[in-house]
């Protein structure tokens, strides 16, 4: 509410506002446009006496106040008085030369003291190393200024032979970052001081000397009365003071009409605690990102699994220079029987909460692969998994198993981009399209395709960031990635470094990469004769066990392994067929295989119940087979297979050195 608009209308208001006015009347008024703040309503004196009032943010005089103080001016103060109080460096050069004008004191602690008057090429060494001499012909020319930043100026000496080491021991710098900025100027012309004008002074008396006429007029002087004196010093004075205001003026109009000399003005502003300070950031995001990418790096597998029958390698580039990783990652799992399977997956967004996803993802993986499932199987445990650790988290992933015994590539795909196979004519095949949308969405059931992987075949699963970019389709990308897969020779390292450098992925690419190559060498000669294969259809009765510990023990020899590797494998080979008999149904079969590494038996029929481990009791007749099995194999396991039924293998290591 406004009081002032209502006083006049509560008690005794009019009579205050009466003395109110006459006081106002009585006390002097400023001149019109003073500024004065207008009095309230109903105290406002005559406009004509006061003037109009003053515009708004306009200083005035408050009505009974303190007149306004009296507001300092810089006419007193010179150029020099300025500057020599600026904390930064300033250096006032002229002409073409550049030679010295002016360093202000804070240069002069730095760079010591400069004569006036040099050319700044011989006095001003520091301004050369600092690389401003070219930078100041560029002003001068253009009467543009000019600024560089942040350079590296040594610090001043200190005054004893251990300020090195004190400053050292004090955490201080030896040296400091400047900016500077070269601004062109003009300066007045320099005028010659004009000659003094001074009253005659007699010349000293020698023996002999003749006085000339100023010592006759002194002498005249001295003769004089005292009054007469008076009035004569008088006039000479009056006559110096008039010589020396019409040289002053002379000057003056000199200087008015000579040309200004052009000239740079050199300022630098220490920017040392910035640049530091940048610096220290630069560090610590460099340290960050060092312990973001040792976090994803170290939930990566740190060698990967080299399965007998294929070759592998894989890489992993993190995009970008920040701290943000992202959730790509790969594995190779070998399944046991010679299968392997091998995983590549992205989790979508960046940062320590993807990597985090990413690891219990690969984690579970690997959890999974060791129950042996189809891989549609593994994504549909996958995807559930994925919606309970984050369902803001949406991953794709590709599974894909490889036998070698079937020399095909099946897989299961949540949404990743396709595999690509190359033949060993250099044809490049692209798998299925996805069969299934990416972990974590729910509510679909995964499929499984297949492709095949001959032998002197390859393979390559790779992460969008390998065929991604902002301004193109990623198909167009995965078409690139055909063209150089189709030319990509060597070895699976060498496969995957050429693959990057020809899709131009860099340390500053963007998005992080992951890339998986695998190949299935076609062997010959003595490699061929490490590799072999032997089946034996079971048909029959009882009679199908002894048939198939004979088979064993005459593939086993021919295969010139030692005796005692011989009648582990013949009993193994018993067992398993025993155990498939009671328990099996038929089609069954024999399976020997040998690797450069393993001897590993396998027995198939069409029965899926999987046998497992059990502890017989003395007067049981049967279930010590599996135990048996356990026992003397390296390793066993069994699987569904696809067709309905199951298998049942078991390996032997061969000994160092074994041929």
């Amino acid at each position: 509410m406004n009081f002032t608009r209502w006083s006049a209308r509560l008690p005794r208001t009019q009579r205050r506002s009466a003395a109110r006015s006459d006081r106002a009347a009585r006390r002097p008024q400023p001149a019109t446009g003073g500024g004065s703040v207008p009095a309230a309503r109903g105290e406002r004196t005559d406009p004509s006496a006061v003037g109009e009032p003053p515009l708004p943010g306009t200083p005035g005089t408050v009505p009974g106040g303190p007149p306004p103080a009296a507001v300092p001016t810089l006419d007193g103060l010179s150029v020099h008085d300025v500057l020599g109080q600026v904390p930064a460096l300033v250096a006032v050069v002229y002409g073409p030369e550049h030679r010295i004008a002016y360093v202000n004191d804070a240069y002069a602690d730095l760079f010591g003291h400069r004569t006036r008057g040099v050319p700044a090429g011989q006095a001003l060494p520091e301004l050369r190393e600092l690389g401003l001499l070219p930078l100041m012909d560029q002003v001068l020319r253009s009467g543009t200024p000019r600024t560089v930043k942040a350079r590296r100026v040594p610090a001043a000496p200190g005054p004893g032979p251990d300020a090195e080491a004190e400053a050292t021991a004090a955490g201080r710098s030896r040296h400091g970052y400047y900016t500077f900025t070269c601004s062109p100027i003009e300066m007045a012309a320099p005028v010659p001081e004009p000659a003094r004008a001074t009253a005659p002074v007699p010349a000293p008396a020698h023996e002999g000397a003749v006085p000339d006429a100023a010592a006759r007029d002194t002498a005249v002087l001295d003769t004089a009365n005292t009054a007469d004196a008076a009035v004569t010093v008088a006039a000479a004075q009056a006559t110096v003071t008039a010589t020396k205001a019409a040289a002053a003026a002379d000057d003056a109009a000199d200087t008015a009409d000579a040309e200004p000399v052009r000239g740079v003005l050199v300022f630098g502003a220490d920017v040392t605690d910035q640049v530091e300070s940048a610096e220290r950031l630069r560090a610590s995001e460099r340290l960050q990102r060092e312990t973001a990418v040792t976090l994803q790096r170290s939930l990566l597998p740190q060698e990967l699994e080299q399965p007998d029958d294929l070759r592998v390698a894989a890489t992993y580039q993190p995009g970008g220079k920040d701290a943000a990783v992202g959730g790509d990652w790969y594995d190779v799992i070998t399944l046991g029987a010679g299968r392997t399977a091998l995983v590549i997956g992205d989790v979508m967004g960046r940062g320590v909460r993807a990597a985090a996803v990413m690891g219990q993802l690969r984690t579970a993986v690997r959890a999974y692969a060791r129950l042996d499932l189809p891989p549609h199987e593994v994504l549909q445990l996958l995807d559930g998994l994925a919606a309970e650790i984050d369902a803001n988290q949406i991953a794709t992933c590709v599974y894909a198993v490889h036998d070698p015994n079937e020399s095909r590539l099946v897989y299961a795909s949540a949404g990743h981009l396709p595999i690509l196979v190359r033949d060993p004519d250099g044809t490049v095949r692209r798998a299925a399209e996805p069969t299934g949308p990416p972990l974590g969405t729910g509510g679909w059931l995964h499929t499984s395709g297949s492709v095949p992987l001959n032998p002197g075949s390859s393979a390559v699963l790779y992460t969008d960031g390998l065929v991604e970019r902002r301004d193109k389709d990623i198909y167009d990308g995965v078409a690139a990635l055909e063209r150089v897969f189709a030319g990509a020779t060597g070895t699976p390292q060498v496969m995957c470094d050429r693959l990057l450098r020809a899709l131009g992925i860099t340390a500053a690419h963007d998005d992080d990469v992951a890339v998986l190559v695998l190949q299935h060498p076609a062997r010959s000669g003595h490699d061929a004769e490490l590799f072999h294969n032997a089946a034996l259809e079971l048909l029959g009765g009882v009679e199908a066990a002894p048939r198939a510990r004979a088979f064993a023990s005459g593939v086993l020899a021919s295969w010139r392994f030692p005796m005692e590797l011989r009648d582990l494998g013949v009993l193994a080979a018993s067992e398993l067929v025993a155990n498939s008999l009671q328990h099996g149904t038929p089609p069954m079969r024999l399976r020997l295989r040998r690797t450069d590494r393993r001897l590993i038996i396998e027995v198939t029929d069409g029965d899926d119940h999987l046998p497992r481990r059990r502890r017989a009791e003395p007067v049981d007749e049967a279930g010590r087979g599996i135990s048996i099995i356990a026992t003397i194999a390296s390793s066993w396991g069994s699987r569904r297979t696809p067709g309905g039924g199951k298998a049942v293998w078991c390996e032997f290591a061969l000994p160092a050195g074994e041929p």
